[in-house]
């Protein structure tokens, strides 16, 4: 069943937790940020929506570093009632997608919870100062396939928070599979 968070919070400080990341080592979430900001995305393995997108929020984390901003992406779904998101199978899954930043696993959820994550993928970006300035979705898309002229409107958010420090006050929430608590 599909999910679509709340709208964004302005000003929200975002969390810091030290999670284990697919690569063997543990990361700070913040400190993934860059000098502009900081993108916090939850997502997983099997959501059809993540699934949908992922080659495209690869394409929006790597081109955000050009503009001074981090990206890194959790996975917080209960590994036990859906094994596809279990940890090796995050392995298998960064390293099919080329990930060029952190994927870490929540495993208690509690990273998740303190973020109000509603559903996979769910996007916080943060400006310089760490302040939520955008809460909507990577794209028109969905869970289509891309399309020819599709807005980048994460990339396009994160990119006006890296120069202004503000977000768009016209957001539109993501959507895609809820978050699968425990």
């Amino acid at each position: 069943m599909a999910t679509a968070p709340p709208v964004c919070d302005f000003g929200w400080k975002a969390v810091d937790a030290a999670l284990p990341g697919v690569d063997g080592n543990s990361h700070r979430i913040l400190d993934q940020a860059r000098p502009n900001g900081l993108v916090v995305a939850f997502i997983c393995n099997h959501c059809p929506y993540v699934k949908a997108v992922i080659g495209r929020i690869v394409r929006d984390a790597a081109d955000l570093k050009e503009h001074g901003v981090g990206f890194v992406a959790i996975s917080s779904n209960d590994a036990d009632a859906y094994p596809a998101d279990s940890f090796p199978e995050m392995k298998l899954f960064a390293t099919r997608n080329g990930f060029g930043f952190p994927y870490l696993y929540d495993e208690d959820q509690t990273v998740a919870r303190s973020y109000g994550a509603a559903c996979t993928p769910d996007f916080f970006g943060f400006n310089a100062e760490l302040e939520l300035q955008y809460r909507g979705r990577l794209d028109a898309s969905r869970k289509e396939a891309d399309q020819p002229g599709l807005r980048r409107d994460l990339y396009e958010a994160m990119r006006e928070i890296a120069r202004t420090g503000e977000g768009p006050r016209e957001q539109i929430a993501s959507i895609g599979c809820s978050i699968k608590w425990k």
